[in-house]
């Protein structure tokens, strides 16, 4: 059954300029970003089963530029560029989300388009990069349309739109059209709160979290043996998905609270208690795997270790995979980095080790 979004956004489509033309060219900067609160489960067209929040990335982004041409004569056609290459996998996922779009973006059916993009961190090494690629490219159809259509305004509903569409290509993608601390999914917490898009936080954020530091340990960089698609499936039989949705739920009103109120030992609390139950609703789906490689369990606990040796606030939180976020905040960055460079960086692959902080959201850039 269509939302609320979808109606509207589907009546919009309708009205458009029936033999719409022109040519150009956008491009955009999106960030990744790393959930707090996970959401693990979808309901019918890439909804979730549980509302969640995340932070925005600064320095891990895509770049994205998008040559178009529209005109009633064309039909459609893509080419892809990965790092100035052809990469057919990637084409073949980009083309297969165009084709979905089609009934909100109709002049795609009569469109060239000549995609280019490079992430600014490196592929698989644990970073969201459906996130920020699905964000981008969904920013630079909104942009494209509005030039079509002669109404180009980059306010709120633009946002809100790009939102929408992220979410159909990968449904974290719908939190990194924005900038900060970002919730996905409805909740009574937070009016304007939605299944079918994202929205900054509107409670107010303790200063303490606003450029809060992330560092990416990248344990293994490989093809996970599950991805997150097939995982996400498995919650639909999963014996603890009702007591998992409550959870989450429950979280999320803590977590809101704590970042109004600047509590640190609170925030690592709920951020490593989310990332242990995450990668326990996989161990314990049916059929179970895991995704935690040796090192990550060695850094977990080295991470715990000094935490207590110390009494400074650095936590870890995991996203589907094996690689570590470690998050702590700026003021105590050189000696997190020192931590991390003596005695984390060993169990990384290749030494690889990514320094980022919550950021601000997308960019648009002239090309």
């Amino acid at each position: 059954m269509p939302g609320i979004l979808e109606k509207n956004y589907l009546s919009h489509a309708e009205q458009t300029n029936p033999a719409p033309h022109g040519e150009g060219q956008v491009a955009w900067e999106c960030p990744a970003n790393i959930a707090i609160i996970k959401y693990w489960g979808k309901k019918l067209l890439q909804l979730p089963l549980n509302p969640s929040l995340s932070f925005t990335l600064s320095k891990s982004k895509t770049r994205l530029s998008l040559a178009y041409a529209v005109d009633p004569g064309y039909s459609f056609d893509l080419d892809f560029r990965f790092d100035g290459k052809a990469f057919p996998e990637f084409r073949q996922r980009i083309h297969a989300y165009l084709q979905r779009v089609l009934d909100f973006f109709p002049f795609l059916k009569h469109a060239h388009l000549a995609i280019s993009t490079s992430n600014s961190f490196p592929h698989s090494a644990g970073v969201a990069s459906s996130a920020s690629s699905f964000g981008a490219l969904a920013l630079a159809l909104c942009s494209i349309e509005q030039k079509i259509h002669g109404t180009e305004n980059i306010d709120t509903g633009f946002f809100r739109k790009a939102s929408f569409m992220a979410r159909l290509g990968s449904g974290s993608a719908c939190r990194s059209v924005y900038g900060g601390a970002v919730l996905w999914g409805c909740t009574q917490r937070c009016a304007g709160s939605s299944d079918e898009t994202a929205i900054p936080v509107s409670t107010p954020i303790h200063p303490e979290f606003n450029n809060f530091r992330n560092t990416i340990l990248v344990v293994n960089s490989k093809a996970k043996p599950v991805s997150s698609s097939a995982g996400h499936e498995l919650m639909d039989i999963h014996p603890y998905a009702e007591a998992r949705i409550i959870q989450a739920n429950t979280n999320l009103g803590l977590i809101l609270d704590i970042l109004n109120a600047g509590d640190l030992i609170g925030f690592i609390d709920i951020l490593e208690h989310e990332a242990l139950s995450l990668h326990a609703l996989m161990m314990s789906s049916n059929p179970g795997y895991i995704l935690l490689h040796p090192n990550t369990i060695v850094i977990i606990d080295t991470i715990r270790s000094y935490r207590r040796d110390t009494g400074l606030p650095v936590g870890f939180t995991l996203d589907a995979g094996p690689n570590v976020h470690v998050l702590y905040p700026a003021a105590i960055e050189g000696s997190i980095r020192l931590f991390i460079e003596e005695h984390l960086k060993k169990y990384c692959e290749n030494g690889i080790v990514i320094h980022d902080q919550v950021g601000e959201g997308p960019e648009w850039f002239e090309v």
